[in-house]
């Protein structure tokens, strides 16, 4: 029993000792705060006008018109469907009959 927890309270340390060591690692290689380095500073300016493509009103306009003919594509052909399979056809017999009474 002493060997599983001398186990379990060396894990934890270790854990912390490897985070600290790789930490200094981070930090040494951080030459900002470093003293006698010299900086260079780079200054940039791009200017692209780039739109998303679901910015355009065509697109919404589009997206609306193919939604609105797959509903009536799919309620209409759900509607023939059903009027065929519940369609019932009736017929009416007309019986006739005769006693010969004497």
């Amino acid at each position: 029993m002493k060997k599983i927890s001398k186990g379990l309270m060396l894990k934890p340390f270790l854990s912390l000792l490897m985070i600290a060591f790789f930490q200094t690692i981070l930090w040494a290689q951080d030459g900002s705060s470093a003293s006698g380095s010299s900086t260079t500073t780079k200054s940039v300016s791009v200017t692209s006008e780039s739109s998303d493509w679901y910015a355009s009103p065509w697109v919404w306009v589009v997206g609306a018109a193919v939604f609105i003919l797959l509903l009536v594509a799919l309620l209409r052909g759900r509607g023939d469907s059903a009027t065929t399979a519940s369609r019932t056809d009736r017929v009416t017999v007309t019986k006739t009959t005769s006693d010969d009474v004497v």
